[in-house]
């Protein structure tokens, strides 16, 4: 066999196996469960359009328009997390309304922090974490690009059927996973308790970004999707809100991001 076809084997054997390695460490499951019973959804990579257009109802001035590319795949809670799992894992539960299947809340982002590292520690296999911002509006929205992740609901006929919000959550936190999932199965990604991110509060870009953590300081968390409280313009997919680390509301609980450990 002449070098020439030897040196091309070779290359083409190499690329195989750089795909092949990079298929390999894919997540496979479109759905997993930790040892305490928490489950987690697939979010497989992709682009979208983060943020509102100029013209979008409701809309503030923050939500600059941009084009983000999710790189890689990522776990997403099916829900937010419950006061058991964080009992569980935390030893206390700060909630105001007490209950195991209501999802925590009056935890601050420090604490939040905290029971992902806690997690990690009892489960070595995976590394637990809060969602950036671009990671919750994308896997609140679910492909699609519309007012909430159910449509253009902007007369608000709908929003019953998927979130708890002000006017049907009795003035406080409920159950999760009552109400209608989105498209990729997350549920309550609108209402029932505002989402801790991990980003802190600052301006988008205004170009394509692939991957975005925030900016890298600031004094406010970012939280996302509205709440028990909330009127629901603030359960829009593209509304922004933001509390001190340190806050505690009644209104503020989280969910997690999973990736098996590196």
């Amino acid at each position: 066999m002449s070098q020439f076809y030897q040196k091309h084997i070779i290359l083409i054997l190499f690329c195989f196996g750089i795909i092949f390695t990079g298929c390999a460490e894919q997540p496979k499951d479109e759905e997993i469960t930790n040892d305490i019973g928490m489950k987690f959804r697939l979010v497989q990579p992709g682009k979208f359009m983060m943020g509102s257009t100029g013209n979008e109802k409701d809309r503030d001035t923050d939500e600059i328009q941009h084009e983000v590319v999710i790189s890689k795949a990522f776990y997403m809670g099916v829900t937010e997390v419950t006061q058991a799992r964080f009992k569980e894992v935390m030893g206390t539960n700060p909630s105001n309304w007490k209950g195991e299947n209501l999802p925590v809340e009056r935890v601050t982002w420090n604490e939040a922090k905290a029971f992902c590292e806690k997690l990690s520690e009892k489960d070595p296999n995976m590394t637990y974490r809060l969602p950036t911002e671009a990671e919750w509006e994308y896997a609140c929205r679910a492909g699609t690009d519309t007012w909430c992740y159910w449509g253009n609901d902007l007369n608000h006929n709908m929003i019953d059927q998927y979130a708890f919000y002000k006017k049907n959550s009795g003035f406080q936190t409920n159950e999760v996973g009552q109400k209608k999932p989105n498209l990729w199965g997350l549920y309550d990604m609108s209402g029932n308790v505002w989402e801790w991110c991990s980003d802190w509060k600052g301006d988008y870009p205004t170009e394509k970004v692939t991957d975005p953590t925030g900016t890298p300081s600031g004094s406010f968390r970012i939280v996302r999707g509205g709440s028990w409280l909330s009127l629901p313009r603030d359960c829009r997919s593209a509304n922004r809100n933001d509390y001190s680390p340190d806050d505690r509301n009644s209104n503020v609980g989280f969910r997690l991001v999973v990736l098996p450990a590196q």
